[in-house]
């Protein structure tokens, strides 16, 4: 992972993908392991998505970096400092 950025419902995440994987297969593999891992640490949200055995939304956003890979990056940093004055969800 090249540059992230976690907030409290969402993460933004820079990262290089090898042509050998596909970026959908990449994702879900990610998004199924780290949901097994906050399952795991947090018992609760078996409470909280008791219909189904899942934490993150089914879809996801993928673009490309090409010649603005440095402007993106400072966007996903950028970011952070304007998530951070949102209101939380205190759980």
């Amino acid at each position: 992972m090249i540059q992230q950025n976690i907030q409290v419902d969402h993460i933004h995440a820079i990262m290089i993908i090898p042509p050998k994987y596909s970026v959908s297969e990449v994702i879900g593999r990610l998004k199924g392991q780290s949901a097994s891992k906050l399952r795991k640490k947090f018992v609760w949200l078996e409470h909280v998505y008791w219909k189904e055995n899942m934490v993150w939304s089914a879809g996801y956003f993928v673009s490309t970096v090409g010649l603005n890979e440095e402007q993106i990056i400072k966007y996903v940093k950028w970011q952070e400092s304007q998530d951070s004055g949102q209101a939380k969800l205190v759980l």
